[in-house]
């Protein structure tokens, strides 16, 4: 057992170590300049790749990631809904639903999204910016991490869910403003929700929009 316990902490001092090394939020050097007119951003639904370790036909996975980048959307607009009470943000955010009904008006689909640039949807949605992002996962985060765990698991690699990059860029010329990326573990919280939550509240202090920082 003290072995075990050794190995353990050689582990996560070493995996400390590597997180310490990373620099997982960017901020464009020109943000100011080509932020000064922002007053609304659009939340769109996030890119999704599921690796499942059940056999899930290509039908269902696609409706599956599609199912995990809508919650993403979701847990956004809620957190900076709440937010709005907690904190001044120097924009608002289109309502998800305003934004999902127009994008549907202009045949704009989950599956055929990737093909319109950041210009092009900040235009159709009539917004200054988008928020957007992507998500590799070997669980659904929706329907809540797993509770069965072990240190052992930590060992194994059996603790890492997926990773997750949520991104700002400029409506009118389409370039990245702001990046944070967060690998998705058992500490990241138990759903979506909770992910969004203690994932923004770390970068809180780095969100660019955020008046207080």
């Amino acid at each position: 057992m003290d072995i075990l316990k050794r190995l353990l902490l050689v582990f996560l001092l070493f995996q400390g170590f590597l997180l310490c090394g990373q620099k997982n939020i960017y901020e464009s050097a020109r943000f100011e300049d080509l932020s000064s007119d922002h007053k609304i951003l659009a939340i769109i639904p996030f890119f999704t790749n599921l690796e499942l370790k059940e056999n899930v036909n290509g039908t269902d996975l696609k409706k599956l990631e599609e199912r995990e980048g809508y919650a993403v959307q979701d847990a956004l607009e809620t957190y900076f809904g709440r937010g709005k009470k907690r904190k001044k943000f120097s924009v608002d955010f289109q309502n998800t639903e305003n934004t999902n009904a127009i994008l549907s008006q202009n045949d704009i689909t989950y599956s055929n999204i990737d093909t319109y640039t950041i210009k092009q949807l900040s235009e159709i949605l009539n917004v200054d910016g988008i928020v957007s992002g992507n998500m590799d996962l070997n669980i659904l985060l929706s329907e809540g991490i797993p509770s069965d765990f072990s240190f052992i698991d930590y060992l194994l690699g059996d603790a890492n869910y997926g990773r997750i990059g949520i991104k700002v860029s400029d409506g009118r010329t389409g370039k990245l403003l702001w990046k944070y990326e967060k690998e998705i573990n058992k500490k990241s919280g138990r759903n979506t929700t909770d992910l969004i939550e203690s994932m923004m509240k770390k970068a809180t202090r780095k969100f660019p929009y955020d008046k207080e920082r």
